[in-house]
């Protein structure tokens, strides 16, 4: 159910032509203690795994639109509690919108910035 609403949100987002999109070559995340307020800069390359306090990120693919590889990014992203391996996020995260498919975590964030082209 939050999947369909994130896609009619996308689309909604979209202009009526449809937009390509290339994949990157990686992706760049910003990891966030908000306690202690630690920041970190995650750069990874598609099918990869990076950890940050305790949790594990995996990064399928990063996308961004064909004609502005700078324009808005959005990743395929699975973040695990690696204590108790529970997923946390599973999904598309949106670099514009971080906020509308987001971790769930009461004291870390971590959200795309862009992709990599090389």
């Amino acid at each position: 159910m939050i999947r369909l609403a994130v896609l009619l949100t996308v689309a909604a987002l979209l202009p009526a032509h449809a937009q390509r999109a290339d994949t990157g070559a990686g992706v760049v995340l910003r990891a966030i203690d908000r306690i202690t307020g630690e920041r970190r800069d995650i750069e990874m390359p598609n099918s990869s795994i990076a950890t940050f306090e305790g949790m594990e990120v995996e990064h399928a693919e990063c996308r961004h639109p064909a004609d502005n590889p700078s324009g808005d990014a959005y990743a395929l992203l699975q973040v695990r509690n690696l204590e108790d391996e529970t997923v946390l996020f599973r999904g598309w995260m949106i670099a514009s919108a971080p906020a509308l498919n987001a971790l769930d975590h009461p004291r870390y964030d971590v959200w795309v910035l862009r992709c990599t082209m090389s």
